[in-house]
């Protein structure tokens, strides 16, 4: 009997194809991983902040969008948009947040101003210590007078809103100019001064229902001019009151509260 002859077993490619695709499927599969890893380790606001910066750097070109995108913070234009992110790569969550709720107070305010043509006597400025918004006397109150005025209290209705929104401490500050004062009701600057912080922070508490323990007036009479007492315009920039919509970083300086429940409501354990 003729014995049939069986093919030898080839050794040439395709034979093991199989091991490079299943080689392919593990290295996407790990790389997979890694990709959710490394999205799982990020910060959520951080990255949904900076997903939407870039929706509006490429919406406002043109190039993307139809439309211009949604900006970081209302009002900001995208021109500060990098710098706002660098910092925010710098600080914590917290404070991160923190700062994008004091731009957005800021935006609010200075929108305000805008329209209701209050640029000459009203202003709103960032400092190191937070968001301060500065009237001049005169908007606020008459010649020598403590007194709300009826225009003082239509302002204060407006920011009152936004200012509410806020966690944050707010200061209520009070300046004169040097012209000397000696009445029965105001024996000094000091007097002056403090009575017209303090109608500001009782009109918030009565009138708009702010809670009293974020509240805070200071007095600071002449001693902190913001031009020197020269000339009537000098003057005139000095006497002002001061909202100061402090940072965190600054709370520290605000006196800590203590329990104030009546000692028998307090546990005996």
């Amino acid at each position: 009997m003729v014995r049939r002859r069986r093919p030898k077993k080839g050794h040439g490619a395709g034979l093991e194809r199989w091991l490079i695709t299943y080689a392919d499927m593990i290295t996407l599969l790990l790389i997979f991983f890694i990709v959710m890893y490394t999205l799982s380790k990020l910060d959520a606001a951080k990255f949904e902040t900076l997903a939407e910066s870039l929706a509006a750097v490429f919406g406002a070109g043109g190039m993307v969008l139809d439309s211009p995108g949604p900006e970081i913070i209302p009002g900001a234009p995208p021109e500060q948009m990098a710098d706002i992110i660098r910092e925010m790569d710098e600080q914590g969550t917290e404070t991160q947040l923190e700062n994008l709720q004091l731009i957005d107070i800021k935006s609010q305010l200075e929108e305000y101003i805008k329209q209701n043509g209050l640029e000459a006597r009203v202003s709103v400025t960032s400092e190191e210590r937070g968001v301060v918004l500065s009237f001049q006397n005169e908007v606020l109150f008459d010649l020598g007078s403590s007194q709300l005025t009826g225009q003082a209290r239509e302002i204060l209705s407006k920011v009152a809103p936004i200012l509410a929104a806020t966690p944050n401490y707010i200061r209520v500050e009070g300046h004169t100019d040097d012209l000397p004062i000696n009445t029965a009701q105001f024996p000094s600057n000091w007097e002056l001064s403090a009575a017209r912080a303090t109608n500001v922070v009782q009109e918030f508490i009565r009138v708009h229902g702010f809670e009293p323990r974020k509240l805070s007036a200071s007095a600071y009479g002449e001693y902190r001019p913001r031009m020197p007492n020269s000339n009537p315009e000098n003057r005139q920039l000095n006497r002002r009151v001061d909202l100061v919509i402090l940072s965190s970083e600054f709370a520290g300086a605000e006196p800590g509260m203590v329990n104030t429940l009546p000692e028998e409501q307090h546990s005996t354990e």
